[in-house]
């Protein structure tokens, strides 16, 4: 298992009877990303037509095997081969994303309560969202659904103590440090601050979503009338 400094950059441990866990330093920042973004080419072209599924997460990757072409022993003796060759000091180059957001208190409710939680006003908090550049962690909770990190440190809050029953669809948000946009209406109880108008998941498109984990996010402030020229809906 190769060694960064003497420790190891990853850990592996059965998941399930088919399945095998990838771990790496259990925290949310780029230089573990870049790992599990490096991670996934090297595990599917090792594993072949062993792999039925990879999942990465923020800080580790799922390996779903075909149990009736191989085994863990297996599994485990390929993945080392393959994350031989992987280095800490290596960041893979994403691709630079801009998505527009209608801000608002129209079609981002809880702006106001960001604004005199953190005590700043609506404009700073929108400056604040929109000149950071976010790196996609992870794809999950719902198709299209991407974590982006990390916020600005005035802008971090906590989810809602009572979920909203139907969030929008583009509705852009913030939970602790974390952004996303809501893919489809569903239930949510992150802090809505506006709603973007590009769709985030198109299972009849290739590929299906506009970022991919690894990609950078900026977001881009647009006025009601081109959130509207754009498709949106409010």
């Amino acid at each position: 298992m190769k060694t960064n400094m003497s420790k190891p950059l990853y850990s592996l441990t059965v998941a399930s009877e088919n399945a095998v866990m990838v771990y790496f330093k259990q925290k949310m920042a780029p230089d573990i990303a870049g790992l599990v973004q490096q991670a996934g080419p090297l595990i599917r072209q090792a594993m072949g037509q062993h792999l039925l599924e990879l999942l990465p997460s923020y800080a580790s990757v799922m390996v779903v095997f075909n149990p009736f072409s191989c085994d863990h022993f297996i599994v485990k003796q390929l993945l080392q081969q393959a994350l031989s060759s992987l280095s800490a000091s290596s960041q893979p180059a994403g691709r630079r994303i801009e998505l527009p957001v209608y801000y608002s208190e129209q079609s981002g409710p809880d702006l106001a309560l960001i604004a005199k939680t953190k005590q700043l006003s609506v404009a700073e908090v929108i400056k604040l969202h929109q000149q950071q550049v976010y790196r996609v962690y992870a794809i999950g909770f719902a198709p299209g659904f991407a974590y982006l990190g990390e916020v600005a440190e005035q802008l971090a809050m906590p989810r809602l103590k009572s979920p909203r029953a139907k969030v929008p669809r583009g509705a852009v948000a913030i939970a602790d440090r974390q952004t996303a946009v809501y893919p489809a209406v569903s239930p949510g109880g992150w802090n809505l601050i506006g709603l973007c108008p590009t769709p985030m998941f198109q299972p009849d498109q290739q590929p299906p979503m506009p970022v991919a984990v690894g990609d950078e996010v900026q977001f881009v402030a647009i006025s009601k009338a081109e959130f509207l020229n754009l498709g949106g809906e409010l």
